[in-house]
């Protein structure tokens, strides 16, 4: 068994060799990009999760926290950025527990506003995340969950333009701005076998090209699974605590 330890840290603290790290590890596994694309997307966040093992970075994730207003309704916004982690290490848990209790921290923050994980999507992999944190989600192959779609247009539209197809629920860019290198992006006949993985598929044509499934889902222990909601209220509870 490893041992695995994250940390949240502010992008702005991030030393200048887990930045090179961090660069590394995307390139590793992007294609279609640059450092300098990276490099922006990652300034224009507000923290990272960064997951070591014996002391190694082998892995992050990173999200940026911001409010906005939906039907004259106060709302906050968790917008993840890149989530990557090394394909030796590909099975632990350490990074998805560290995102979910730090969701709840945020939510500490204001508890009586609604918050929610606007989420674009490059490959099958990351959408399978959404079923194991959340009850339902926007798309969502079983569930119909159209009442977010308009929430979910109003935040792709402000953050993508003209880029954003509302019909397809994609972000189409012209030119790839990153995309998943083949030995992440394509499914084996085991994944194939997944629902799951044949929706988001039928969704996302393109994302070979760098396209990008917009998705949503509500960060409220009601709509979250068992353990996610033992993770998420402990963390709330702890940061209102404090």
């Amino acid at each position: 068994m490893r041992n695995y330890q994250s940390v949240v840290v502010s992008i702005k603290d991030l030393p200048s060799d887990i930045i090179i790290q961090m660069t590394e590890l995307y390139l590793d596994n992007y294609e279609g990009t640059t450092e300098a694309v990276f490099r922006c997307d990652l300034a224009a966040k507000d923290q990272a999760i960064a997951l070591y093992s014996g002391g190694e970075l082998v892995g992050f994730t990173t999200l940026r926290v911001f409010s906005a207003n939906h039907n004259g309704i106060p709302i906050r916004i968790v917008y993840s950025g890149d989530t990557i982690v090394d394909r030796q290490h590909w099975g632990q848990q350490e990074l998805a527990f560290a995102w979910i209790a730090r969701i709840g921290e945020i939510k500490a923050q204001a508890p009586d506003v609604p918050l929610y994980w606007f989420l674009l999507v490059k490959g099958h992999r990351t959408f399978k995340y959404l079923s194991v944190f959340g009850k339902s989600f926007h798309p969502h192959w079983q569930i119909d969950r159209s009442d977010l779609k308009p929430l979910a247009d109003q935040l792709a539209h402000a953050s993508f333009g003209h880029d954003y197809n509302p019909v397809s629920g994609v972000v189409e860019f012209s030119a790839s701005r990153g995309h998943l290198k083949p030995f992440i992006a394509e499914p084996t006949e085991e994944e194939l076998a997944k629902e799951a993985t044949r929706f988001f598929l039928r969704k996302n044509p393109g994302y070979r090209q760098g396209h990008e499934l917009v998705c949503l889902c509500e960060l409220e222990s009601a709509n979250m699974k068992p353990l996610t909601a033992r993770i998420f209220n402990r963390a709330l509870r702890s940061a209102a605590a404090a």
